[in-house]
């Protein structure tokens, strides 16, 4: 558990990180090892589901058929409107490494018909431009190491190839993985009068270890709570699966499974019309589409593969497309049948009647539910994803955790890692703070899991934090920072708000608690946050005046949970409400700030050498321009940057071994089964678009899909057994020509 402070170590914790790091950041060898030794993953256990496979009556009642069923909704391209998988933007490493018709210029705020951006070489370059190694970093400086004085600024986005589009009008004709949909050239995406494929206006995250993201996408808005039929948790007051009760009789039920936010994501992409899917489309429509099909029926599947061999039509010498098995199939025996054995149909609702034609038949139960199934399928099959035996996990380690088995290089780069602060964000066996409940887990099993007698990080189960920005000390959601790599202006990230209006931040949520107004707050969550479990307080119950902390001055109250075990003791406290709404209507407020501002989710750092291209706007092909940026202190200077966190490391600048030593540390992170694709890691084939004919300049038109859209390239990838393949995943900087 964690423990209360000592007197020596209040201090630290309550000027941390704004006077630690204004006074001991000058000086980095002051502050050698600052922070905890990252532990191995190896044996750490994912977040715990209540209620999903366990108790008297489990969601799914077949583990295993729910992972086969998982693994090939995953990769199956019929799931897609056009084409394209979940695994079409995961396939690399559980990233996607196209170079081909991956730039958004203007990113996330393109509005833009027909949007260019003028590159290094001064071509101008757009949809279906094939990238290159002098691309990068997107935006660049004077002296890469040294300053930021850009002389290329850039606010364009390296993302991933989706869909066409379109609106949706019906189910694809017997034999076709195709939906009918009403398809035109894109008023924003498309080179002349030729149409393309959509791109994400952010890069794709690497879904190997996700699990242990407390919420998911950069932007948080995956909720940790899984609803059963939408990505926002508590905040859908409409959610609902529909359940068979005991009396024979239907109603909607909400689910309440924590620690689930990867099935929170998976409902976006197949009805989002940029990924995956036409517009309009809705999860029941691709129930109808799937549950007739043969799982995987255009794909090769290895007689080998780790969880779908079994079921493959694959011989070890002939080779065949598909599973054995349909998705009906495997949606009965995977899950309770209180979920999909109605036989009632018209209260499930209906299809569209398009055009006229006669009302197609109303959706049943299992079509109905088919989200749930879907999503907590790909969940269960994402959790099988962890990379827990890289080098750095199986050396052996010192008294103090310290991997020993490593080279001299990598040892020296985990001090490195140590001394700049890096562990400060990248902690934990996950190596990222958004790892939430397992690090909190591991603090509770060790007080001194993130720490030492003299300098801990707190972390617990708060869903926020207080930390410094550029603009003051401010509430920050656990597991993001603003590290200001782009400017605020181009993408506002977690300070956006969500489907409902409400802010995706929880710290925007935190202060209107602080302030009185429970009604703001939509996830049950934020009120559980424990004062005197923040990194620097909000409250102290003293009677001098802070600038940016309440005090007895301002009016303050003991915190309403208990303060047992709490990270800083003397913290136990909050303004009281009308303190802090007084506070918060000051337009000048220091005591009442958030610091969410262009703030994005701390990714892994495992297997980063291969998860490339790197950053959530995908601005740098290679880790030594991801160092370079650290070195520099960033990019820009938003409002919210962490400048604890991000500063100008002057010792690393004129250090090139000691940048070399970092990155062979962060190599060492690679688990040799995602580098080889082995178990489970293996996957079936799949044809990956792959921008189209032509370049940025002009295509060629006449697609299947409507003669004024782009015809496809593709990349064709492997079916791969368990034991993987004899050529290594290369990382995205290789894969860019020069």
């Amino acid at each position: 558990m964690t423990r209360c402070s000592s007197p020596r170590t209040v201090l630290a914790r309550l000027f941390t990180p704004l006077a630690i790091f204004l006074t001991g950041l000058a000086a980095p060898s002051a502050l050698a090892h600052l922070g905890p030794v990252p532990p191995t993953l190896s044996g750490v256990a994912t977040p715990p589901v209540p209620g999903l496979i366990d108790g008297d009556d489990p969601i799914v009642v077949d583990l295993g058929k729910a992972l086969v069923l998982g693994k090939a909704l995953f990769w199956d391209t019929a799931v897609g409107s056009d084409g394209v998988a979940c695994a079409t933007c995961h396939f690399h490493a559980g990233v996607d490494a196209r170079t081909k018709h991956q730039v958004v210029p203007a990113g996330h705020a393109s509005a833009l018909a027909g949007a260019t951006f003028e590159g290094s070489d001064g071509q101008t370059r757009g949809y279906n431009y094939e990238l290159k190694r002098s691309d990068f970093p997107l935006n660049q400086t004077t002296s890469p190491l040294l300053d930021t004085v850009m002389t290329r600024t850039s606010n364009d986005v390296v993302g991933s190839s989706g869909t066409f589009s379109g609106t949706f009008i019906d189910q694809p004709p017997k034999g076709s993985a195709i939906d009918d949909c009403s398809r035109a050239i894109d008023p924003v995406f498309h080179v002349g009068s030729v149409g393309t494929r959509r791109v994400t206006q952010r890069n794709a995250p690497t879904v190997i270890n996700a699990v242990f993201n407390h919420r998911q996408f950069w932007d948080g808005r995956a909720n940790n709570v899984f609803n059963g039929s939408s990505g926002w948790g508590d905040r859908d007051p409409n959610a609902g699966v529909w359940v068979k009760n005991s009396d024979g009789t239907v109603s909607k039920q909400r689910l309440n499974l924590i620690n689930s936010a990867l099935a929170s994501q998976a409902l976006a992409p197949p009805v989002n019309p940029v990924e995956m899917g036409c517009e309009g489309r809705v999860h029941a429509d691709l129930g109808r589409k799937l549950l007739t099909r043969r799982a995987l029926a255009n794909q090769e599947v290895h007689w080998n593969d780790s969880v779908l061999g079994f079921y493959a039509r694959s011989k070890p010498d002939k080779p065949m497309n598909g599973l054995n098995t349909d998705y009906y199939s495997l949606v009965r025996q995977a899950f309770n049948k209180k979920y999909w054995n109605s036989t009632a149909r018209g209260q499930f609702g209906s299809p569209k009647t398009v055009n006229g034609a006669p009302a197609p038949q109303p959706y049943s139960q299992m079509e109905a539910n088919f989200g749930m199934f879907f999503a907590l399928a790909l969940q269960l099959y994402e959790t099988s994803l962890v990379s827990y035996e890289s080098p750095f996990d199986l050396s052996e380690r010192d008294e103090t955790g310290t991997p020993i088995s490593l080279s001299a290089s990598q040892i020296r780069g985990l001090e490195q890692f140590e001394n700049a602060h890096c562990n400060l964000c990248h902690l934990g066996p996950v190596f990222t703070a958004a790892a939430l409940d397992t690090n909190a887990s591991l603090v509770e099993q060790d007080p001194l899991a993130f720490g030492s007698d003299t300098f801990s990080v707190a972390v617990s189960r708060n869903v926020v934090t207080r930390l410094a920005g550029n603009k003051g000390v401010g509430i920050i959601d656990t597991g993001f920072a603003a590290t200001s790599v782009a400017m605020d202006e181009w993408d506002p990230g977690l300070g956006n708000v969500d489907d409902f209006g409400n802010p995706l931040s929880f710290a925007v949520q935190y202060l209107q608690l602080l302030a009185g107004n429970t009604s703001a707050v939509v996830d049950a969550t934020v009120a559980d946050v424990r004062p005197c479990d923040l990194q620097t307080p909000i409250a102290l119950n003293q009677s001098r005046t802070n600038p940016t902390i309440f005090t007895q001055t301002d009016g303050i109250q003991p915190q309403s949970q208990s303060s047992d075990h709490c990270f800083n003791s003397l913290a136990a406290f909050v303004p009281t409400p009308a303190a802090a709404a007084a506070e918060l209507a000051k337009p000048e407020t220091k005591k009442m700030l958030h610091i969410i501002d262009s703030a994005f989710k701390i990714p892994t750092l495992r297997n980063i050498e291969l998860t490339g291209p790197y950053m959530h706007n995908g601005s740098m092909a290679s880790l030594e321009e991801v160092v370079e940026f650290y070195t520099r202190g960033g990019n820009f200077e938003g409002a919210s940057k962490q400048f604890g966190f991000v500063f100008p490391q002057s010792q690393l600048a004129f250090d090139e071994q000691g940048r070399t030593d970092i990155i062979n540390f962060l190599k060492s992170l690679t688990d040799e089964r995602v580098r080889y694709q082995r178990a489970p890691f293996d996957h079936p084939a799949i044809r990956i678009p792959y921008g189209h004919v032509g370049d940025h300049t002009a295509l060629e038109a006449g697609n299947g899909l409507g003669s004024d859209l782009a015809q496809d390239e593709f990349l064709d990838i492997a079916a791969v057994g368990a034991d993987g393949m004899p050529t290594p995943l290369a990382p995205f900087a290789d894969l860019l020509d020069p």
